[in-house]
């Protein structure tokens, strides 16, 4: 299918991205407009730059400034309100994820040394994508359970409306809190998060029994502890794995709301692709480090337009790789490329041959088709805990 005939690449992405955000509730539908130019001109620009955003903005404006102030003002809007924007795309996206484990990711960023982006995302076969997120004025990437609650509650509501309950959440070490590990309990959620080695370890009955720190493990061996409490005020029961790889000093220590086991360490493996989404965002893809935005207001709307972005482009990776043209993109035999970069290219693809680029937003839980073909990896993770050698020991302390 083609589209109708306009001059412009971002014209053409605006014509694609517009029907999708017309049928959103606005409170002026002019703001449904300025945000579908925005997300074609981040979609086209590869750079976080307003001006950029804006210049192939066709409108009745006669100045470059007025069209950025036009863009500006957007970002600025009080009434425009950056998840009611966004959960119901990434809502209608995972509506086909089906009866499959949904596996979310949590973690911070800091934004110019003055503001933390806290974002909770699903991880997606290698890649993640934003479910909901904010930009709070806090300068420090470590945030208390109280400030996370609010943005958690958020994402519980968005899986209860779609009758996903099978959410195992995974965390680095900055967020073992107890509290937090309660909500999750109440919440039904599973969770494996990172912990600290200078938390002690106790039997049910609020017996002392070290320190983690105090667990001594010959390189490539791994115990699991399972019915335990953990902190001084005896939080269980819970499970947990420590492992030591290869000869690093540093040891891995696990939380896990079920029995661990050496897998343990390859599910929390999994929490590493929200970080190659901050790298997308900030460096990578869409450049969020070039804004010149430092406000609060303004940096939620501009995170919600990146992350509309990223929607888009992995849903069409996605159907590139369900509709076997894969290879037309990537030009690996086995995909060597994300599903982003797949989607980015696809798209590309689409705009030379005047083409519809994007027809649907959908998501499929369940195995990829197609995974990643083996390459070196930029750093070890712990992933490679499942090395052949390892030694499982699974026994209490003696």
């Amino acid at each position: 299918m083609t589209t109708k005939i306009v001059f412009g690449d971002v014209p053409r992405l605006y014509q694609n991205v517009r029907p999708f955000l017309s049928a959103l509730a606005w409170n002026d539908v002019r703001n449904a407009d300025t945000c579908a130019w925005l997300v074609a001109g981040c979609l086209e620009s590869r750079i976080c730059s307003i001006p950029a955003w804006v210049s192939g903005r066709i409108s009745k404006a006669q100045f470059a400034q007025s069209r950025e102030i036009q863009g500006r003002r957007f970002l600025e809007n009080p009434k425009v309100d950056p998840f009611e924007i966004y959960a119901p795309l990434v809502f209608q996206a995972l509506r086909h994820w089906g009866e499959h484990r949904l596996v979310l990711a949590l973690d911070t960023s800091m934004l110019f040394g003055k503001f933390c982006l806290i974002r909770f995302a699903v991880t997606f076969r290698g890649r993640s994508l934003p479910l909901h997120q904010e930009v709070i004025q806090h300068e420090s990437a470590q945030v208390s359970t109280r400030q996370l609650l609010p943005v958690l509650a958020r994402v519980k509501g968005i899986l209860d409306a779609l009758g996903i309950h099978d959410v195992r959440l995974l965390a680095d070490r900055g967020f073992c809190d107890t509290e937090l590990m309660d909500w999750l309990w109440a919440c039904g959620w599973n969770y494996r998060i990172r912990i600290k080695s200078n938390l002690i370890l106790a039997d049910l009955a609020g017996q002392r029994l070290c320190k983690l720190d105090e667990i001594r493990l010959r390189p490539r061996e791994t115990r699991c502890f399972h019915n335990v409490a953990i902190t001084g005020q005896a939080f269980g029961p819970v499970h947990v794995a420590v492992a030591r790889p290869t000869d690093a000093q540093e040891q891995w220590q696990v939380v896990s709301s079920e029995p661990t086991s050496l897998e343990t360490f390859a599910e929390y493996g999994e929490r590493f692709q929200i970080e190659e989404g901050f790298l997308d965002d900030k460096s990578g893809l869409h450049g969020l480090e070039s804004s010149k935005l430092r406000d609060v207001t303004s940096l939620n709307r501009l995170v919600m337009v990146l992350a509309l972005a990223t929607l888009f482009l992995i849903t069409k990776g996605v159907q590139i790789v369900a509709e076997g043209r894969r290879r037309m993109i990537d030009p690996h035999w086995q995909r060597g490329l994300s599903y982003l970069k797949i989607g980015e290219r696809a798209m590309r693809w689409a705009l030379s041959r005047g083409l519809e680029v994007f027809t649907h937003l959908a998501l499929p839980g369940g195995p990829d088709p197609e995974p990643l073909g083996k390459r070196k990896k930029k750093c070890p993770d712990p992933i490679t805990l499942l090395e052949v050698g390892w030694t499982l020991v699974l026994r209490p302390l003696s």
